[in-house]
C-alpha cells in the first residue's frame, strides 16, 4: 500500500508546478516508479532484517532525488525501518540506524535541487526521525521492562514452589523424627518388659503382674505422646490439645523408667543449670532417649549405662555410655545394613543446631554417643 501511495503521489507531484513548493521535478516514468517500488518494498520484510533494509531503502531513495524524481511517501519507508530498529534491536545498532538515515537525507539533499524547501524543512524531518526513533526505543524498553516482570514473577513462583516443597520435606522429616523417637523407645520398653514377664510368668507371678502394669503404663504414655503429634498435623487441632515437649529437666524420669525396664542407668549433670532453647532442650532429651533405648536393647542383660550432662557457658555437653556388647546392634546400623533412623534422626538433630556429634565404639568395650550443642546468647 505504501508502495503505491508514494506511485500516486510521485504522479499527482510531478508536474513541478512552482505553487506547491517544488522546483522543476522530472515526470514520472517506469524507471522512476521501479525506484520508488525499491524503496518502498522492504517494508514488508521490516522485522527481520531492519537495518539493512534501511540502509538498502536509502539508495533508491538517493537515486530518485539526485535524478530529479519525486519520491511520493517512499521517504515514510524510512522512518517506519528506523522505527523497527530501535524497537526490535539494540541500543547501538539504532544508533547507527539513525545516523545512516540522517546521512542519506544530506546526500539526497545535497544531490538535488529539487527537493526545495529551506532549513525549517529539514529541522522538521531531523525532529521527526528523531521523535520515530524515541518512540521506537520507548517501546523497546517498555517490552523488555514487561519482560522482566513476567521473567521476574516466574522466578518468584519457582522460589516460592521450592521453598514450599523444602518446607514439606523439613516437616515430613520432623514428624518422621519424632514418631521414631516416640514410637521406638517406648515399644522397646514394652518388648522388654513382655519379655522379662514371659520368663516369670509361671515361677514369679508377682513380678510378672508388675511387668504388666509396666507395659500397660508405657502405653498408655505412647499413646498420649502420639496423639500430641498427630494434634500437631490436624489443620482443625485446638491448642489445648497438645501438651509440652519433653526436655532436659524430664531426664530423671527417662532414667527411672529405663530402669524399671531393666537397663541400670544413671544420671550426672554437671555445671550450672540454664535455660536452654526449645529446640536445643528437645534435640538433646530425644538423642539421650535414643541412645538408652537402643543400649537397652542391644548392650545385653547386665550392661550398664551412664548420662552425663555439662551445662558450659558456651555450649551443652551430653554424653551416653554403657559397657555392652559395642555398637555391632541396629543402633549403629538398619537391618538391611543401612544406617538405622534413629542413627539418622539424631544427626539430623544434631546438626540442626550446628552441634558436633560422635557416635561410636567406647574405649574399654561398650558404645558411646557423644554431642556438644552450642549456646548463643
Amino acid at each position: 500500500m505504501l508502495t503505491g501511495l508514494s506511485a500516486v503521489g510521485a504522479v499527482l507531484t510531478g508536474t513541478g508546478d512552482p505553487s506547491l513548493g517544488y522546483g522543476p521535478l522530472r515526470p514520472p516514468d517506469p524507471f522512476g516508479i521501479a525506484l520508488i517500488v525499491l524503496a518502498c518494498a522492504p517494508v514488508a520484510l521490516r522485522r527481520r532484517w531492519p537495518f539493512v533494509l534501511l540502509c538498502l531503502t536509502e539508495l533508491p531513495q538517493i537515486a530518485l532525488s539526485a535524478l530529479g524524481y519525486d519520491g511520493g511517501l517512499s521517504g515514510v519507508a524510512s522512518l517506519v525501518l528506523l522505527y523497527t530498529v530501535a524497537a526490535y534491536r539494540g541500543l547501538a545498532l539504532s544508533l547507527v540506524a539513525i545516523a545512516v538515515s540522517s546521512l542519506g537525507y544530506g546526500v539526497a539533499v545535497m544531490l538535488s535541487e529539487g527537493l526545495g524547501g529551506g532549513w525549517s524543512q529539514h529541522a522538521f524531518v531531523a525532529v521527526l526521525a528523531l521523535a520515530v526513533w524515541v518512540v521506537g526505543r520507548s517501546v523497546r524498553l517498555r517490552r523488555a521492562y514487561l519482560a522482566e516482570l513476567v521473567d521476574r514473577a516466574e522466578r518468584l513462583e519457582r522460589a516460592r514452589e521450592a521453598d514450599t516443597r523444602a518446607a514439606r520435606a523439613e516437616e515430613r522429616s520432623r514428624i518422621a523424627r519424632e514418631l521414631h523417637d516416640v514410637v521406638a523407645h517406648h515399644v522397646s520398653v514394652m518388648t522388654v518388659q513382655a519379655a522379662a514377664a514371659r520368663k516369670v510368668l509361671e515361677s514369679r507371678p508377682e513380678a510378672a503382674k508388675d511387668a504388666l502394669v509396666a507395659i500397660e503404663q508405657m502405653g498408655r504414655t505412647a499413646m498420649r505422646e502420639m496423639r500430641g503429634i498427630v494434634g500437631v498435623l490436624r489443620a482443625d487441632g485446638e491448642a489445648g490439645e497438645l501438651g509440652p515437649q519433653p526436655g532436659m529437666e524430664d531426664l530423671p524420669g527417662l532414667v527411672e523408667q529405663m530402669r524399671e525396664a531393666g537397663l541400670r542407668a544413671q544420671l550426672w549433670v554437671e555445671g550450672e543449670r540454664r535455660v536452654l532453647p526449645p529446640g536445643i532442650d528437645l534435640a538433646a532429651y530425644r538423642l539421650v532417649q535414643e541412645a538408652l533405648t537402643n543400649s537397652l536393647r542391644h548392650a545385653g542383660p547386665a550392661a550398664r549405662a551412664w548420662v552425663t550432662v555439662r551445662h558450659e557457658p558456651a555450649e551443652l555437653l551430653v554424653e551416653v555410655e554403657d559397657d555392652g556388647r559395642g555398637g555391632t546392634g541396629a543402633f549403629a546400623r538398619g537391618p538391611d545394613d543401612r544406617p538405622g533412623h534413629g542413627l539418622v534422626g539424631i544427626r539430623e538433630r544434631v546438626a540442626l543446631y550446628g552441634g558436633v556429634l560422635r557416635i561410636g565404639p567406647r574405649q574399654g568395650g561398650g558404645f558411646e554417643v557423644r554431642a556438644r550443642f552450642p549456646l548463643e546468647d
